[in-house]
């Protein structure tokens, strides 16, 4: 008996002192900002000032969103808060944005994104490469979407737009549609064919392996939010232990799937109009890597970024176009009459609902901020709050409205450069915003030219965005009543 309560008070005294050296990490960690005589918002242990966000009552993106007007109201150039333990510093003044993005972009040039090449060799895209590999990869890959090469794809975009519009025709009078997902078909086909030359035919049957794998890699567990998170509080600890950032069911797939297209089309002599032809005209056959090849790995992990950030965030763009449109029947009408409209259409539904809400860069060496004493020290995150800054009625009056004249010539001469963002900025601006656009605009154009959209009551208004993905998506679903235009 004694025995056993000598052990319950040691364990006892050993879990308070743990407790109490948590806390002790946390309130010294938590004097970050105010010893930098930044302004910041009180943190929460063990939170940060990301309590919210953690327990699902508020989006990330909003999150911050609220964040930018406050500090805003207060007169701030920018602001600090604490993701869980991490200090953010948070951009409010657009000068200074444009100092961190493009012109001091040498300090910034990396996302900070949670890379596991040895255990997950499809995380080690352009997109979450830093430094000199992220340099390199992104000449190698820029010629990959010029003008000419996005010609070159068009004909398959026109054709599965086609089948869209065949297929919408078949479900009209079968009841409402849900806008994401049937965007999200389309996409699914477009990138399947473009990033891996696969007919896809998810917009017959949305229960396609590639639709349903690619559904996946959004489609997170719990456990799997959890181990995200802690893949970027806590990056070499989860590398030690081999955590993934997307589901290993969902990348084996599409690893699989880049194998057999390469296999295939070099075992055949087989050439395609397409992004995976681009990516293995530059393939190293011989070994040797030069400035001008790529490894198999890394075609591997391009094509799946092309595809996870293609589909999603094109549908994404679509189906908030749709919704807005059903919303505004004379914005509808009038881009039906004069169809070319459809660029400022999409400009302005960008606006509303940037794919990714905040965008992040990581100081990768010391940078004093302009005409001040602060010093952002090298390794600490940088958020830019594009949300925010998109919804300022500085730069766009009444905000919530939806007007895409906000985006004639005259109209984005008046603004700030760095007020419209959905693409980022800089040298790191997204690599596939043109075929992004192109793709989301000859859906549109096809939609809108051959039907009629109106809101479903099934469709809440205000719009609920899902608190648990990073990107901007519904937590409830877009519905809308679909009329074939005779």
């Amino acid at each position: 008996m004694f025995f056993t309560e000598s052990v319950l008070l040691k364990l006892l005294g050993a879990f308070i002192g743990t407790v109490l050296l948590v806390i002790y990490f946390f309130k010294k960690r938590f004097t970050y900002w105010k010893n930098l005589g930044v302004e910041y918002v009180e943190p929460i242990i063990p939170f940060g000032n990301s309590m919210d966000n953690f327990l699902q009552k508020s989006s990330l993106g909003d999150w911050y969103a609220d964040f930018y007007r406050k500090m805003k109201a207060r007169k701030l150039k920018y602001a600090g808060t604490y993701f869980f333990y991490i200090p953010t510093f948070v951009t409010i003044d657009l000068d200074l944005v444009k100092q961190i993005m493009q012109v001091d972009f040498a300090n910034f040039t990396d996302h900070g994104a949670y890379v596991n090449e040895k255990d997950d060799p499809l995380s080690a895209h352009v997109f979450s490469l830093g430094g000199q590999r992220w340099r390199n990869l992104r000449v190698k890959l820029t010629p990959t979407f010029t003008s000419g090469k996005m010609k070159l794809m068009f004909p398959i975009i026109t054709k599965i737009s086609e089948e869209l519009v065949k297929t919408l025709k078949e479900e009209c009078g079968k009841g409402p549609i849900e806008a994401k997902d049937f965007s999200g078909r389309f996409t699914t086909d477009v990138i399947g064919n473009c990033a891996f030359g696969i007919e896809c035919n998810s917009l017959r049957d949305p229960n396609t392996e590639f639709r349903v794998k690619g559904k996946r890699v959004f489609n997170l567990t719990f456990v799997e939010l959890l181990l995200n998170f802690a893949s970027f509080l806590f990056p070499k600890t989860m590398r030690f232990f081999g955590t993934r950032l997307f589901p290993k069911d969902a990348t084996d797939f599409f690893w699989k799937v880049i194998k057999d297209t390469t296999e295939y089309r070099e075992k055949n002599g087989v050439r395609r109009n397409d992004a995976m032809q681009l990516l293995l005209d530059m393939m190293n056959k011989d070994g040797k890597e030069d400035e001008n090849t790529l490894t198999y790995n890394e075609i591997a992990a391009q094509a799946f970024v092309f595809f996870i950030a293609g589909f999603e965030t094109s549908s994404t763009l679509m189906s908030f176009a749709l919704l807005e449109l059903a919303q505004n029947q004379d914005v509808q009408d009038r881009l039906r009459q004069e169809i070319k409209q459809a660029l400022e259409t999409n400009k302005e539904t960008l606006r509303k609902y940037p794919a990714l809400p905040v965008l992040t860069r990581e100081c990768t060496k010391d940078y004093r901020v302009p005409n001040t004493d602060i010093t952002i020290r090298k390794g600490d995150p940088v958020f830019i709050p594009i949300k925010g800054i998109q919804y300022d009625p500085e730069y766009y009056p009444d905000p919530h409205k939806f007007d895409p004249l906000r985006f004639t010539e005259e109209n984005k001469n008046k603004r700030h450069q760095f007020s419209f963002m959905p693409f980022g900025e800089g040298p790191r601006i997204c690599l596939g915003m043109r075929f992004g656009l192109m793709q989301a605009k000859v859906g549109l154009v096809s939609l809108i030219g051959n039907f009629k959209f109106k809101l479903n009551s099934k469709t809440s208004i205000p719009v609920k965005i899902d608190p648990k993905n990073f990107l901007t998506t519904t937590l409830d679903g877009l519905f809308l009543d679909v009329e074939e235009i005779k």
